[in-house]
């Protein structure tokens, strides 16, 4: 459904509080492990675009998702990766923004033959 403001000029009176200047160099970007509902949405994280893309998959994902029973099964070389709706293959090496992931961006891992706890998507 489509949203029309009453004011036409609203988005101008208003002041924009998550623009990448207020967030003293890092980006903001949202986590989501595909059929893993347990976790019932992406998970918002302040990171400087310079972090390696594999920083991020040695510690933050053990640290936000490890609690998950499916979590140590998972086969990281078989992880389908999406950036903001766009399949990709990060380079571990290479830093977030080299990686394709910007201010804002839904950066989502599916992990194959994983499909939640017991199978429930949860």
């Amino acid at each position: 459904m489509a949203v029309v403001a009453l004011d036409e000029h609203y988005a101008d009176k208003i002041e924009i509080r998550d623009r990448v200047e207020n967030f003293h160099g890092n980006i903001v970007v949202y986590l989501h492990w595909e059929e893993h509902l347990s976790f019932c949405s992406a998970v918002a994280f302040p990171f400087p675009p310079a972090m390696p893309f594999g920083a991020l998959v040695k510690d933050i994902l053990p640290a936000t998702y490890g609690a998950h029973p499916d979590f140590a099964a998972i086969d990281w070389d078989a992880v389908r990766w999406t950036v903001d709706g766009r399949e990709t293959a990060p380079d571990p090496a290479r830093s977030l923004a080299e990686n394709g992931v910007g201010h804002k961006s839904l950066l989502r891992f599916r992990t194959p033959g994983l499909h939640g706890y017991r199978g429930t998507r949860s």
